[in-house]
């Protein structure tokens, strides 16, 4: 998923917005990341109900969590962000309980993604695309199968593996290799795991949220671990590139969407999701965002050269969510981070 990061005090440039006579006015204020929603789709919504749409946004989940605090539930008509942000949203009351009756289309859901840990019982949210944590590569420059995170440690990548900027992922998955869960809090466990990251650095050229489709499709790197917008469009340009669910298991998240506490226009917000939930407009809102499409309804109206792109696999469960996790735990995670990425720079310098 977009951005995963542990839960920290971080300011949201641009946070406020008007509130006199909020209840009357004909706007939908959405708080998200960049690119979530078509130009197209807002401007649809526009033209269909009169409702102006203003998009505000934040890099990180911390930046929207704290744009969200700031305006104490008031700021904004209606949130996407990652599962576990939104679970903190939900137990900390900064989100409301949707009313089913205004979304009519809610039974468009794929059941796939819903009754998770975040919203057991759906009262909340409305799943806005789902990401898994993949491994893509070259085969006509890797020759050898890889299967699993495991495999990125051969020596014939070295120099030619490239992996996200995210320090609960990377050494997660480090102790998926050792069959520990990435939510592992034994701190003894975080720390052999540390140890097996420090010996793959020879093998990493970058690490990087963002572009890594670039990287393997420039040739700089062989294969990478990254989130699944990277995946979808490396494999758009280049469909020859294999993307793998580890067998280790992966990362899974989800992009909800929910209507904050006191949303100034819950109603407008009521009316978008469901105006998103046809399942024409669905298909055309996950052809542009690049994440697995989260609405059953949707799946037959995405153009079919791009349904395997789009379309999880339904038979796949071997995935784990990332949770939060306690103090000691999380500081172990940093101070291997920390290793991690000098053992990383002085493996490039000795190249």
């Amino acid at each position: 998923m977009r951005k995963l990061v542990i839960l920290a005090a971080l300011i949201c440039s641009g946070v406020s917005v008007p509130f006199a006579g909020a209840q009357n006015r004909q706007q939908l204020v959405i708080l998200t990341f960049e690119e979530m929603i078509p130009p197209e789709v807002i401007a649809e919504f526009t033209r269909e109900t009169g409702i102006a749409v203003e998009i505000r946004t934040g890099d990180y989940n911390e930046d929207i969590l704290a744009a969200l605090e700031s305006s104490g539930g008031a700021g904004y008509d209606l949130v996407i962000a990652d599962d576990y942000m939104v679970d903190f949203a939900i137990q900390t009351g900064f989100a409301q309980k949707l009313n089913r009756r205004s979304i009519a289309n809610f039974g468009n859901i794929n059941p796939m993604f819903q009754h998770h840990f975040y919203d057991p019982h759906d009262e909340y949210t409305v799943p806005y695309g789902a990401g898994i944590l993949s491994i893509l590569y070259d085969p006509s420059k890797v020759n050898f199968p890889i299967e699993g995170y495991a495999d990125l440690w051969n020596p014939a990548l070295r120099g030619r593996v490239g992996i996200i900027g995210n320090y609960r992922i990377v050494n997660g998955f480090a102790l998926q290799t050792l069959r520990k869960s990435f939510n592992d809090e034994n701190v003894a466990d975080i720390n052999a795991a540390g140890q097996r990251l420090l010996s793959l650095a020879p093998n990493i050229r970058v690490v990087q949220d963002a572009g890594l489709d670039q990287e393997i499709l420039n040739g700089n790197i062989f294969a990478g671990i990254m989130f699944t917008e990277s995946v979808t469009k490396a494999r758009m340009a280049n469909p020859n590139l294999r993307v793998v669910f580890p067998k280790e298991g992966i990362g899974f998240g989800i992009m909800p969407a929910f209507i904050p506490s006191h949303a100034p226009n819950a109603q407008a917000a009521h009316r978008f999701l469901n105006f998103i939930l046809d399942p024409v407009r669905g298909a055309r809102c996950f052809e542009y965002l690049g994440y697995y499409c989260t609405f059953q309804a949707s799946e037959q109206h995405i153009r079919s050269d791009l349904r395997d792109f789009f379309i999880m696999p339904s038979n796949y469960r071997n995935f784990e969510f990332l949770f939060n996790i306690d103090e000691d735990a999380d500081n172990a995670h940093r101070r291997i981070w920390s290793s991690f990425q000098t053992a990383v720079e002085r493996a490039r310098r000795g190249r």
